[in-house]
């Protein structure tokens, strides 16, 4: 039997984390938070309810998805599902995920916001899709928002996965991930979901220009390293398989 752990991590979520906690529970096995160095009741108010890793610091969400990640491993986990902590991403559709890792165990399930898109802020639209152009070029697949952090990973993936930015700051290192993947044989597979955004939702902590920035740098130098992959290119376009 499969043991799947949902992974949040958390940096002063306390308005909302209950909330995604018990969303979360009635789905996996386990619910792991990695509490990103919050100044608030974030820990405290899922004493109980949740596997709570505490980050003296705020080393921002990729060193939390990380260490929540090694955890997980280390604890058994077969596949890991990791979701925001401000509710955006709606618990209910983690089944959806979990199928298709059952049917495809050899993806990264990604569970794409594409339900009622239209909803998108327009200026993190256009970033996402200025991401999702080079991503889906590095990594040789058609893709669509990568920048959701709504996804599944197997364990036999991130037993082997080795990132440059696991320790950066922003969203390179979820961007990196879909890139090394494909690489290692673990090809992306898009499942539809929908997000939420609650009138009193906190800012993203996505950066449209700075973070769109940071993650091309990092698509170029993989691109770099291999010859500028043309045929990658073309495979993200559908136009060859």
């Amino acid at each position: 039997m499969s043991h799947v752990v949902a992974l949040i991590p958390a940096h002063n979520e306390a308005a909302t984390i209950e909330d995604v906690v018990a969303g979360a529970r009635a789905h996996v096995d386990r619910v792991i938070v990695v509490d990103d160095g919050s100044k608030d009741a974030t820990a405290s108010l899922i004493e109980g309810q949740a596997e709570v890793l505490r980050l003296p610091e705020n080393g921002g969400k990729a060193a939390a998805l990380w260490a929540g990640m090694q955890h997980a491993l280390a604890t058994g986990a077969d596949a890991v599902v990791t979701l925001d902590a401000d509710g955006q991403h709606d618990t209910t559709e983690i089944p959806a995920l979990i199928a298709a890792w059952r049917e495809t165990p050899e993806r990264l399930i990604l569970g794409a916001r594409l339900k009622g898109r239209e909803h998108t802020p327009p200026l993190r639209l256009f970033g996402n899709r200025m991401a999702d152009f080079w991503i889906a070029w590095a990594s040789g697949q058609p893709l669509q928002d990568s920048q959701s952090g709504f996804r599944l990973y197997p364990a036999a993936l991130l037993r082997r996965l080795e990132l440059r930015h696991h320790r950066a700051r922003g969203f390179v290192f979820e961007s990196e991930a879909l890139i090394v993947a494909e690489r290692l044989g673990f090809p992306v597979r898009v499942v539809p979901v929908r997000c939420i955004y609650p009138e009193n939702h906190r800012p993203s902590h996505y950066r449209a220009t700075a973070d769109t920035l940071r993650i091309i740098a990092m698509v170029a130098g993989h691109l770099l390293r291999r010859g500028m992959r043309p045929l990658g290119l073309l495979r993200s376009r559908g136009l060859v398989r």
